[in-house]
């Protein structure tokens, strides 16, 4: 079987939107069993969810990561059915559980159950944190090296401002932060008297990726170690570590990690990039997002979107004429 020299990235939550995968409902009996797993582990049908569903209850964590997991797995089973072998897989956050899947880490069934159980937990500790102006939330930091913006936080932090952390290091010159309303208050002023361009609040649930959350992690424990991880069929990156899994027992206590450690995203894509052979990734998902971090990482090579149908199957024209 001929392995193709890309990567599939896998994009998390933010990259939802009304509509998304249902253009590979038709095209594959792999995506029709996709949506029935899908829907058995979150309790509701999640055709209608994408079909008629509203776009704030998208948003919410407990729905928004089975969704985006569905999306994700649907173009990549489209992938496979078309004859594509990927090179590895790797995923932004809740991305990398599809990543897992791709990898042979972890069925699409038990994948489905964990996703489902981690944003119940998620949504729930963001619940408890506060809704409204006092809850805690992360925030976009644009135009400062990551390193600067950790020696910030740190020196912050020594002169008592408390309860704010790096989550996702997302480019040489974008860090996302998380913290408590009061913290992010303070360090958005901070930040630009250090030179950043902007401060962006962030539209989600609460500050993850960060200590602020550790119940979430307490509370999806027992489910994650009821579930079997096998040791990767193919290279496949950690957020935690930023660096290629080595052994299914590996992913399981990085997938436990994640949720309270930083996404070290800008990591993840040199590593990648760093992989004999490869020639590009593709954003198999919905959105962009991931097409603009690897763009601003300065990586001499093509990242793809390969989040619909019509897009997957310009690819497969264009790069991969010859493809199955």
């Amino acid at each position: 079987m001929f392995t193709h020299p890309f990567v599939l990235l896998f994009p998390g939550q933010g990259a939802q939107y009304h509509g998304m995968a249902l253009d590979f409902w038709d095209q594959a009996e792999e995506v029709r069993q996709l949506f029935e797993l899908a829907s058995d582990s979150a309790g509701k049908d999640m055709r209608a969810l994408l079909l008629n569903g509203d776009e704030e209850a998208l948003k919410r964590t407990d729905v928004s990561q089975p969704a985006i997991t569905l999306a994700n797995l649907s173009a990549a089973a489209y992938l496979a059915k078309q004859g594509f072998r990927a090179a590895g897989a790797a995923g932004f956050s809740l991305g990398e559980y599809a990543a897992l899947v791709t990898a042979g880490v972890l069925s699409p069934e038990d994948c489905f159950r964990l996703v489902t159980a981690r944003g119940k937990a998620m949504q729930e500790a963001a619940d408890r944190l506060g809704t409204g102006a006092a809850a805690p939330g992360m925030a976009a930091v644009i135009g400062l090296a990551p390193e600067q913006v950790g020696s910030l936080i740190a020196a912050w932090k020594a002169e008592g401002v408390s309860g704010l952390y790096a989550a996702n290091i997302n480019s040489p010159g974008q860090t996302v932060v998380a913290g408590t309303s009061e913290a992010l208050a303070i360090a958005a002023s901070r930040f630009k008297d250090a030179g950043a361009k902007r401060v962006i609040p962030l539209a989600v649930a609460g500050p993850f990726h960060s200590p602020l959350i550790a119940d979430a992690a307490e509370q999806f424990r027992p489910v994650l170690e009821s579930v079997a991880f096998r040791d990767p069929v193919i290279p496949c990156y950690s957020n935690v570590s930023g660096t290629l899994l080595s052994t299914g027992a590996e992913a399981k206590q990085r997938s436990l990690e994640q949720i309270t450690k930083p996404v070290r995203w800008l990591d993840e894509e040199r590593a990648i990039a760093a992989q004999t052979g490869i020639e590009g990734v593709l954003e198999t998902g919905p959105g962009k997002t991931l097409t603009g971090l690897w763009k601003e990482a300065g990586i001499p090579l093509p990242c793809v979107k390969a989040g619909t149908v019509a897009a997957i199957d310009q690819f497969l024209r264009t790069c991969l004429p010859n493809v199955g």
